[in-house]
């Protein structure tokens, strides 16, 4: 039972509905009849394509069909964003966290320093950061510990990176409804909020102290984005917790929910694949770079608007062909701890990158593929 006072109401009283096994369960008895039927719906409306089309895409019964869903990724995507890709960086702010999920390197128990940017430090940052490229999306990102790095430390925040970047975009604990606004006033223009994983009954096995072990808090943390009216909502599941296929259906589903309550946000989904921490947590599950192809040409399928991204989680050659198959925005030159730019590069980072390039070697790569970097999609003409 959630104990949390500030839960509210939102998807956490929906997903219910919804049995975990089940869903696995009927991802499993998809056949060659139900993909060719979602592949078809496709083709004349995605809009008319349901959490049992997607399902049917992801199964392991849509492996013959991947070039046809590949062909169809890419058209999606080329009549919706054209030969784009839009570019991004991760500022991290503090590694400071109380949660103790046994998979991140910022674990409360892990025995290393940690750190909290001052102001003139994040302004360092954001200098160092416009060194390395053009960017004008940036995403703010720090460990929870909302008694340190509250609503208030996020709007000296954004305001202070507000002169550098056009797009402002959070990834930080989840935030009551009136605190999501007041950061609206401050720049903030997109929250991104991974659940991690949708399975309830497991969720405490990876989230077991802390604000993070509220699973209906974090679940429902979506709802208050959208009633705060923040522009765009990024979604994400943690691949290698528990059943991949499983966790992004519940996350389609999610996202239909989202999108027909606030129809007014644009969204984002994100599903990395987890790579060695601090922590030492060995993955559950293993995805390969066929089924990371699969489930994101899915998601194209199931939705051609949402912008699907990829971080440098991922390899430089995996990420090049998928921008050809449904991947809208990339992240570059990433550091992953706080003040990795500038300030203290060798402070505790949450992951390893994969993807080392220099962000103009990664926007060379990307030009050599025939499209074109976007730096900026936002101006502060429209906040």
């Amino acid at each position: 039972m959630e104990d949390y006072k500030f839960v509210g109401h939102g998807f956490a009283d929906v997903i219910g509905q919804w049995s975990w096994q089940e869903t696995i369960d009927r991802i499993e008895a998809m056949t060659a009849e139900d993909v060719r039927r979602a592949l078809d719906k496709s083709r004349r409306n995605a809009k008319m394509l349901d959490d049992n089309d997607f399902m049917a895409l992801i199964s392991p019964a849509a492996t013959p069909y991947l070039e046809e869903m590949a062909q169809l990724a890419h058209k999606y995507t080329l009549e919706r964003f054209g030969r784009t890709i839009s570019m991004y960086i991760p500022m991290y702010v503090s590694n400071l966290c109380t949660n103790f999920c046994v998979y991140c390197g910022f674990n409360h128990d892990n025995p290393f320093k940690r750190t909290v940017l001052t102001m003139d430090q994040v302004k360092n940052e954001c200098e160092a950061i416009k060194t390395l490229g053009p960017f004008e999306n940036l995403l703010i990102v720090s460990g929870e510990a909302p008694a340190t790095c509250g609503v208030e430390y996020f709007e000296n925040v954004l305001r202070t990176c507000r002169p550098y970047f056009h797009n402002l975009t959070m990834e930080v604990q989840p935030m009551k409804a009136e605190d999501y606004e007041r950061l609206t006033h401050a720049g903030l223009n997109g929250v991104v909020c991974f659940q991690e994983t949708y399975n309830r009954d497991r969720y405490k096995c990876y989230h077991p102290k802390g604000m993070k072990s509220f699973y209906a808090w974090r679940l429902n943390g979506y709802d208050r984005m959208g009633q705060a009216g923040v522009h765009k909502i990024g979604m994400g599941v943690l691949i290698g917790l528990e059943d991949w296929r499983a966790d992004v259906t519940m996350m389609a589903r999610h996202l239909r929910y989202l999108q027909k309550k606030y129809w007014r946000t644009r969204y984002s989904v994100n599903f990395p694949r987890m790579c060695p921490s601090e922590s030492g947590f060995q993955p559950n599950v293993v995805m390969t770079d066929r089924e990371l192809a699969q489930l994101t040409m899915a998601f194209r399928l199931f939705d051609h608007d949402v912008d699907i991204s990829y971080s440098t989680r991922e390899n430089p050659q995996f990420r090049a062909n998928m921008m050809r198959l449904g991947v809208t925005s990339m992240s570059a030159g990433s550091q992953t701890e706080p003040g990795g730019y500038a300030t203290s590069p060798d402070a505790l980072e949450q992951f390893s990158v994969t993807d080392s390039r220099t962000p103009e070697a990664v926007a060379a790569s990307i030009r050599e593929g025939g499209y074109d970097v976007v730096w900026k999609d936002w101006d502060q003409i429209y906040d």
